[in-house]
């Protein structure tokens, strides 16, 4: 990757078009930039990031994307923000998130989308991305949170497997479907990113052609019809995928696809009531509406309800690992659409929360538009645990639609 340019003209960029922009909750200061920048090495040396602000950073405010944490000043960092700083790389900014990465809108624009929502909730990391403020961002996934922004934005958004990357240090919303995301403009950049942050368990593929991928169409989707611009962006991508070479071939996802999607809500809620007990009791009232109403029906979630759905969720998890037979990788869109217009709505994360649970690895790759013309991502998920199969299936498919 290359170097950035100076850092006083990064950050004058940055906060000139961020007056509009509103990716970020807060930057660093230039002498802080300049003495933190002097003894970075590693991998990353030279690159700024930005980082969601649900990390916890000790050299800059963490809010969570909510009042109650106004002027927060965590004590240490995230480990992944640790990862960052050994692996060489200048965590510029914190990015802004939605409230507690739920669906109250941040302020930020969409770069790629004027008008639109960048989506959610990592709202500031896709869009700073997008908008050419940093090469790399750092986001989170507890639904479609990473995947979905990037299709809205048209940059490269990368979900790993769980554990890939550590969630210590992240303000939790649901532990048992947490994970940190990944953002750049471009599939090599994100794998280089993945693989310059995941203690080498991201590793390169080696090179294989694309006449011996088998990619999988799902004939339908447990969660709901395809939409006009998911058609149309599913028709570019698999004419694309054959023209380079890969056999592309209809398959039925199995019921556990289904089986993962119906658990994930149960999950989420009853986990995120239990995460946010303490705000819950001593707050409440500096909630957004949305989010309040939204634990205030999770809290009729029972016990047995939950313990069922994690059951439900760990059988569906050891089916998925077996995966489908004869297919490496399957296609999918990013979102149910192109990026809504107006602000009052990140969008809905379908097409993202059954992988989410499931801990298969998907990345959203750039390069199809919707009716409207609006950034319209497509979506490559890989059997639990192949992200370097993920990676490298997305690689393929960029350079197809590119080249188409």
């Amino acid at each position: 990757m290359a170097l950035q340019p100076s850092l006083a003209e990064a950050l004058s960029k940055i906060r000139a078009a961020d007056a509009e922009l509103r990716a970020f909750a807060s930057t660093l200061d230039e002498p802080s930039a300049v003495a933190l920048a002097s003894r970075l090495t590693g991998p990353l040396a030279g690159q700024l990031v930005a980082v969601k602000d649900i990390f916890d950073t000790a050299d800059l405010p963490t809010c969570y994307g909510s009042p109650i944490y106004a002027g927060h000043r965590p004590a240490s960092d995230a480990a992944i923000v640790g990862i960052l700083r050994r692996a060489g790389a200048l965590v510029i900014g914190k990015s802004a998130t939605t409230e507690f990465a739920y669906l109250e809108p941040a302020p930020t624009r969409n770069p790629a989308a004027p008008g639109c929502t960048p989506g959610g909730s990592s709202a500031g990391s896709a869009a700073a991305v997008a908008a050419g403020l940093v090469p790399l961002a750092v986001g989170s996934q507890t639904g479609g949170s990473t995947i979905r922004p990037a299709s809205y934005c048209g940059i490269v958004g990368f979900k790993p497997s769980f554990d890939v990357l550590p969630t210590a240090g992240m303000k939790c919303f649901s532990w048992s479907l947490d994970t940190v995301g990944l953002f750049a403009r471009s599939v090599r950049e994100v794998a280089m990113f993945a693989q310059a942050v995941s203690g080498s368990r991201v590793v390169p593929q080696p090179p294989r052609a694309p006449g011996a991928w088998v990619v999988g169409v799902p004939d339908g989707y447990p969660w709901g019809e395809l939409s006009p611009s998911a058609r149309e962006a599913m028709g570019r991508g698999v004419e694309s995928l054959r023209q380079a070479g890969a056999r592309v071939v209809h398959c039925t996802l199995p019921s556990w696809a289904a089986d993962a999607f119906a658990a994930h809500d149960i999950v989420q809620g009853w986990e995120a009531v239990r995460s946010l007990a303490h705000e819950m009791d001593t707050a409440a009232n500096l909630f957004s509406a949305l989010l309040r109403d939204y634990l205030g029906a999770s809290l009729q979630i029972s016990d047995e309800a939950y313990a069922r759905a994690q059951e439900v969720s760990a059988r569906a998890r050891a089916q998925c690992g077996e995966w489908l037979p004869g297919i490496d990788v399957l296609l999918t869109p990013s979102a149910p659409d192109e990026p809504p217009a107006g602000y009052a709505t990140t969008g809905t994360s379908t097409f993202n929360r059954a992988w989410t649970l499931l801990s298969a690895p998907c990345i959203g790759v750039p390069g199809a538009l919707g009716v409207n013309a609006r950034p319209m991502g497509l979506q490559i998920i890989a059997p639990p645990g192949r992200d370097d199969v993920c990676l490298a299936a997305g690689g393929l498919l960029e350079r197809a639609l590119q080249a188409a």
